[in-house]
């Protein structure tokens, strides 16, 4: 290198065949080829020194010299490791383990450990401190398991390339991630993902001094930045060229690699200044020079270290530490390394054993399409949903996509050439979305199939135009068909549905299934995820940053066990349900995701309630979504509960959720995503994870939280007969629950359970529970709680009215005030407006405004009887004096109205005509009454009409053939027939002359009252003591005859 770049650099030609290996030691170089054949050379040298091994007949594939440079460990096409001593080649080691051929060899940077990754799919770390080597751990499921040497991915390197601080390694996973795992506890720990990374990864190699990670993946290079876990730099390579071998340069800022193709390049200045050097080491890249915690004595100690504070810039190992670390803290920790602080734990743990904190951060989770898994030996899920699957096959040029649906009686399968490789599917009801990345000078775009229409008139396509904006995530949405979509229906008038697209640009573009463009909706946070509904779209965002928390805890200095670091940073996911109407938020909130975790799916369950699932294998469903306001998450499935996790390794893939079970797929060991040929789905039983184990207590509120989603779901129909099913089968549970708890004498649990009964013939059942076990008081309760439910409103009305209430819209603002005389508008003072609220209109009774006295034949004609009107309702509590009296010879006389500051209201203009009272002018004539007596004699009209019949009764012996009842002579107070007003106690009257013939005898000095309401009328007339209303009406009974 030091020669320059246009320098012919030297060859070894040795060899027969290819050169498939590669290693370097202290004093000499190896090299290893497809001949079977280890060659050792001299250092900066072509010529050989000898042969180290020779492996009979099978091909080299991977070399690698330990930090000592005394040992090198040989992988071959053989089942079998050989570690060889340089120093003497008769010393061969073999190492049995795997069950394939060995494809790459590495070792610790400072320990005897020995990591070798098999063609079965396992990473072996074997311990090689002792004389016999010895199995440290086995780690299967994380590297692809590849057995046929002639694949191209058997070129990939898969090796576990160990960091320089020794605590953990990198791998390319299977799922085409960078992992990290930890040799604390050889666990998976953390990942370096990127959405601008995709495919598998085909090399890596860590810097020097441990701060940047290169990978290599479709024919480019990328470097990450170690302690952030973030993507700093790209280059592309030779185009369709698998790069199979990175290296970092020990002492400049370069990179080179090598290709299938027989290509060696170069990169230099990978690192930008603006970055950390990639060779120089500092403290916070190494473990041997991390500051170490030491109690101080007082707060002086710290002043004391100042003057010291520039010697101890240099690490213990002569490392330059960096500029702005020469004043850390002595009792603080710096480790970027995840697990870089447990060499050397006595160093830092604390007497006391108290609890140390330090920050950490969360690394964000990318954007992602739910169902849909990376791209592994060419093939990938764009979509797996309870619709179907979109599998794609990569053919480099182009790909193939296949859609399958599992109804095939509903919607056509098909397949197409895919010439933009698009990289995001979606299957919703009404059709298919696809959208492929930008690249060079193409835009990104966005393809939408619907179903029934296979022919190019029904697809359309979204081009983002704007360069470098790209697609995040895509749904459609649409009400499901009522029969089927394979072939164009046009008594269909439900339409193609919603798509919405997400893209870079922090906005979702909601168009129709036609593709006509409604609205660009500001997001206000990073996208992660969506899934879109018959109505509605729930999208998943992230409305800030993550959380920077974490822990250390630090044991007692006499206990064994190492320093733990766990990582409890929040994710700050929210979510919220945008209507395709009229694009109203309908719900906005948190996610509940544990600390420390990460989003794996979101989708829809078959009554179309919103659910998710997350890496800690919880499954939540969002219910009340469809109430403003309302929604909350009910967790309805822990996996790590279920009975067949036990004693297994899997994990699970999820599909959709139905009313009682879980599909997914079943993922075995470490396995991430599911692979080809496609897996079956499971359906796994829901199970509340209540904490009491009660099986019929977590059935029957399993089923309620059901019942209720259905609920919510109608309009305004009050049932359906699945409802009244489930209710029913609800109510046999709570009636055996109640029946336990009456065997368990609990009477309270009883009552709690009785009042959730839906029908009322189950009370009855509860009943007769009580009678059997002989509780009276709650048989007592309980016909008081049916007594109640029939009463009161039925429950299912009740429900729709509630829900009425809830969807019912805000009322409008209230009209300002208007402006002022000059006609500007002056300013308004809110709080001010104390006018008051608008009138609400109910039904009821018209008030009386205008008083209404009706006029009877009695009233008008009975000398006697004269009202005196006293603060009549109609002045709205005004005192009108009025005052009337009666003239002694018999006839009414009204005074004058004394002068008041009061005024009695008008009358009304017409009264209300009696068709029975006597007109002006005329006689009053009776039709039932006799004629009158040609003697003169006059009949006096009674004030009642049952006096009037009983004075119009002839006296005894007139007449024999119609005897006519008087009134008795033996008791006058004793009368025989009477009004209302003559109702009261029996009084004894004096006894007076008897009158004449035709003679009426009138009392005098009687007081009258007339007693005006809102509505009615009231006259009283209270008879005094001494007064005697008897008439006496004599007649002969002839003429009473012939007047019938």
């Amino acid at each position: 290198m030091s020669e320059g770049v246009e320098q012919e650099p030297m060859t070894a030609s040795e060899a027969d065949q290819s050169i498939t290996a590669v290693a370097a030691s202290v004093d000499s170089w190896l090299s290893g080829s497809e001949d079977s054949a280890v060659r050792q050379y001299f250092k900066h040298k072509s010529e050989l020194s000898g042969h180290v091994w020779d492996a009979n007949g099978v091909a080299i594939r991977s070399l690698a010299v330990d930090s000592e440079g005394k040992r090198v460990g040989i992988a071959s096409e053989n089942f079998d490791v050989r570690v060889v001593y340089l120093e003497d080649i008769k010393i061969v080691k073999q190492l049995k383990g795997h069950v394939g051929s060995v494809r790459k060899v590495t070792w610790h940077p400072n320990t005897p450990l020995l990591t070798t990754s098999g063609a079965d799919g396992k990473i072996i770390v074997w311990n090689l401190s002792n004389e016999e080597p010895q199995i440290e751990t086995t780690i299967d499921g994380l590297i692809p398991a590849i057995a046929d040497p002639m694949s191209p991915d058997y070129a990939h390197d898969c090796s576990a390339v160990w960091h320089i601080s020794g605590q953990h390694f990198y791998a390319a996973s299977r799922t085409h991630e960078i992992v990290t795992v930890s040799r604390s506890d050889w666990s998976r720990s953390t990942s370096f993902s990127d959405k601008d990374l995709s495919g598998p990864i085909t090399a890596l190699a860590v810097s020097v001094n441990g701060e940047y990670l290169a990978c290599a993946s479709r024919s480019k290079v990328h470097v990450w930045s170690i302690q952030s876990r973030r993507l700093i730099a790209s280059q592309p390579a030779t185009p369709g060229a698998t790069i199979t071998h990175l290296a970092f340069s020990p002492k400049d800022n370069l990179l080179a690699w090598t290709d299938t193709e027989g290509g060696f390049s170069r990169w230099h200045k990978p690192i930008s200044e603006t970055y950390p050097d990639p060779v120089r080491r500092s403290i916070a890249t190494t473990a041997a020079a991390t500051v170490t915690a030491r109690p101080k004595s007082n707060l002086f100690d710290d002043i004391a270290e100042t003057a010291s504070s520039s010697t101890r810039l240099q690490g213990d190992d002569g490392a330059d530490l960096e500029p702005g670390y020469g004043d850390v803290d002595d009792d603080w920790i710096i480790d970027d390394l995840g697990g870089g602080l447990q060499d050397n734990p006595e160093s830092i743990r604390k007497t006391d054993g108290l609890v140390k904190e330090m920050v950490s951060i969360t690394k964000a989770q990318p954007p992602f399409q739910p169902g849909s898994t990376p791209l592994e030996n060419r093939k990938r899920y764009l979509a797996y949903n309870m619709l179907g699957v979109i599998e794609v096959t990569d053919q480099d040029t182009h790909q193939i996509i296949n859609v399958e649906f599992f109804d095939r009686s509903a919607r056509k399968s098909y397949h197409f050439n895919d010439n933009f490789k698009y990289d995001l599917g979606y299957l919703g009801e009404r059709g298919a979305a696809f959208a492929c990345p930008p690249e060079n000078e193409h835009p990104a775009q966005l393809l939408y199939k619907p179903y029934g229409t296979w022919t190019n008139q029904g697809e359309w396509t979204y081009v983002l135009k704007r360069p470098g904006t790209s697609v995040l995530g895509i749904a459609a949405g649409g009400t499901r068909p009522l029969g089927s979509l394979r072939h164009s229906d046009d008594l269909d008038l439900q339409g193609w549905g919603n798509v919405v697209v997400a893209t870079s640009e922090g906005d979702l573009t909601f168009l129709t299934g036609t593709g006509r463009e409604r609205r660009i909706l500001g997001l206000g946070g990073d996208f992660v995820s969506m899934v879109a509904g018959p109505e509605w779209v729930f999208v998943v965002h992230r409305t800030g940053a993550t959380t920077i928390d974490g822990m250390i805890l630090l044991q007692p200095r006499e206990s064994e066990r190492n320093l733990t670091v766990e990582s409890l940073g929040s994710q700050n996911l929210s979510y919220s349900i945008i209507n395709f109407e009229d694009f109203s938020v309908k719900q906005r909130d948190a996610l509940p995701l544990p600390k420390g975790h990460t989003l794996k799916w979101i989708g829809l369950t078959d009554q179309g309630a919103p659910a998710m699932y997350d890496s800690a294998g919880y499954i939540h469903i969002l219910t009340k979504f469809r109430i403003p306001h309302h929604a909350s998450w009910a967790r309805v499935m822990d996996t790590n509960l279920l009975e067949r996790r036990q004693g297994k390794d899997e994990s699970y893939w999820p599909v959709g959720i139905t009313e009682s079970n879980f599909m997914c797929l079943i993922l075995k060991g470490r396995q991430e995503h599911p692979g080809f040929p496609r897996p079956l789905i499971q359906e796994l039983p829901l199970r509340m994870p209540f904490r009491l184990n009660e099986p019929k207590e977590e059935l029957v509120e399993r089923e309620s939280l059901l019942v209720q989603i259905a609920l919510d779901s109608l309009d305004e129909e009050l049932t359906t007969d699945d409802i009244l099913k489930r209710e029913h089968a609800m109510d046999r549970e709570f009636i055996i629950l109640i029946q336990a708890a009456c065997k368990a004498d609990n009477v309270p649990r009883a009552i709690e359970l009785t009042k959730l009964l839906h029908n009322i013939s189950s009370f009855d059942s509860a009943m007769k529970i009580s009678d059997f076990y002989h509780l009276v008081g709650l048989r007592e309760k309980i016909a008081i709680l049916k007594a109640d439910r029939e009463e009161n409103e039925d429950r299912l009305v009740a429900a729709r009215n509630k829900r009425r209430r809830w969807l019912k819209p805000d009322p409008p603002l209230r009209e300002l005030l208007p402006t002022n005389d000059s006609g500007t508008n002056s300013r308004t003072d809110l709080l001010g407006d104390v006018r008051p609220p608008p009138t609400i209109e109910r039904p009821r009774l018209t008030r009386v405004t205008t008083p209404v006295v009706e006029t009877t034949r009695y009233s008008s004609v009975a000398p006697l009887l004269v009202p005196s009107i006293d603060k009549p309702s109609f002045t709205d509590g005004i005192d009108i004096p009025v005052s009337v009296c009666s003239s002694a010879d018999g006839k009414r006389k009204r005074t004058e109205v004394e002068d008041s500051e009061y005024s009695f209201p008008t009358p009304p203009s017409k009264q209300k005509v009696n068709p029975f009272a006597r007109k002006p002018g005329q006689e009053m004539r009776n039709p039932f009454a006799r004629k009158a007596d040609v003697n003169g004699k006059t009949i006096q009209k009674s004030e009642s009409f049952f006096d009037k019949v009983g004075a119009g009764e002839p006296e005894a012996g007139m007449h024999s053939k119609r005897p006519f009842a008087k009134v008795s002579t033996k008791d006058k107070s004793l009368v025989r027939q009477t009004t209302l007003f003559g109702m009261g106690p029996s009084i004894q009257k004096e006894k007076k002359p008897k009158p004449k013939k035709g003679v009426a005898v009138a009392p005098v000095n009687e007081t009258q009252s007339l007693q005006i309401a809102d509505r009615d009328v009231m006259m009283t007339y209270p008879i005094q003591k001494t007064q005697d209303l008897t008439l006496v009406e004599t007649q002969p009974a002839e003429e009473s005859l012939g007047s019938e």
